[in-house]
């Protein structure tokens, strides 16, 4: 099957199976009138060439059309259509599409989030399930790769949840390890050294709340970095708390951080695990911890992939290009 899209249209090659021309004459109708019958239900351009067929439309249109199309053909194995019941059976699978379409809709609203400065909408179904997961559960993972939207909408969702008062402070938690670097050599003490590398959820934050507002926040500890090293020992009551950067702690610190969770509170973790950043003897306190909690009541995880990066479309192709590198070796 060939996909290509311009100009928000969308066309879709594929090919029909099994090879029967009696069935194909069935579905096509005398003169290709059932096929202009749906031309005009579904909204879309339908060419074909034997069992080889081309749909042009929107992409939610063309994607639609395809799966009838395949059903119909299905149906030519025991029944022959007509204009009449092919009629019957457009009208009847339309209003099951506008009731789908309208659950689909309702569900995208839900999963969108309300701050002062203005909704933000989920991209995609795993986004809108990760929103979900994080209203839902007092415990939810967000891993992937860069780009999907991860921290920005943690911090989006703790952003509502302060705002509604729902919690009394977030607070904004980044283990100590970085790339390639070391931060004793870094100006400061370990939250200072720890602060620039929290830049992603600051932006979030500006944007969501205005450079002002978040000053004072931070100024009246509403708003609170706190390297991981520092959480040994408290407990977090009525706080929205993100660990970003996860797959960088080692088990033991991932316990650590699990069980400081106080009464009324929320806690989110992100991370990527294709970017493991500790030494080469140390494991991954994200990696290990997957399987530990996956079926546990009140935890819940969100898997995002390359096709769910929101960023340039290079991006994307940049994940898939390193996913592919890494599966064949």
């Amino acid at each position: 099957m060939n996909t290509e899209i311009a100009n928000n249209k969308r066309s879709i090659r594929f090919s029909i199976t099994p090879d029967d021309n009696e069935r194909l004459q069935n579905l096509c109708g005398q003169f290709d009138q059932h096929l202009r019958l749906l031309e005009t239900h579904l909204s879309v351009d339908i060419q074909n060439r034997g069992h080889q067929f081309n749909l042009i439309g929107n992409p939610e249109d063309v994607q639609y059309a395809q799966n009838i199309l395949i059903e119909l053909y299905d149906e030519t194995k025991n029944d022959v259509l007509t204009p009449e019941s092919l009629h019957l059976f457009l009208r009847s699978l339309g209003e099951q599409h506008l009731n789908q379409k309208a659950a689909r809709i309702e569900k995208e609203l839900s999963a969108s989030i309300r701050t002062k400065r203005g909704l933000i909408k989920a991209r995609g179904i795993i986004q809108q399930d990760y929103i979900e997961n994080i209203r839902r559960c007092d415990l939810s993972f967000g891993i992937g790769p860069a780009g999907t939207g991860k921290t920005y909408l943690a911090v989006a969702c703790a952003v509502e949840a302060l705002e509604k008062d729902r919690v009394r402070r977030i607070v904004l938690v980044r283990p100590a390890v970085e790339a390639g670097e070391k931060l004793g050599f870094l100006p400061g003490d370990l939250a200072q050294k720890v602060d620039p590398y929290l830049r992603p959820m600051y932006d979030a934050l500006y944007e969501m709340l205005g450079f002002d507002k978040v000053t004072k926040l931070l100024e009246r500890n509403v708003i609170e970095v706190a390297p991981l090293a520092y959480m040994r020992g408290r407990t977090l009551n009525d706080a929205f708390i993100i660990l970003d950067e996860a797959q960088n702690t080692t088990p033991e610190q991932m316990k650590m951080f699990l069980t400081r969770l106080g009464f009324g509170s929320t806690a989110v973790v992100t991370g990527d695990i294709t970017q493991i950043d500790l030494a080469s003897h140390q494991r991954s306190g994200l990696k290990h911890v997957t399987p530990i909690l996956e079926k546990v009541k009140g935890v819940s995880f969100a898997h995002f992939s390359a096709k769910d990066v929101v960023r340039h479309k290079l991006v994307q192709r940049i994940v898939e290009a390193y996913e592919a590198q890494e599966s064949s070796s």
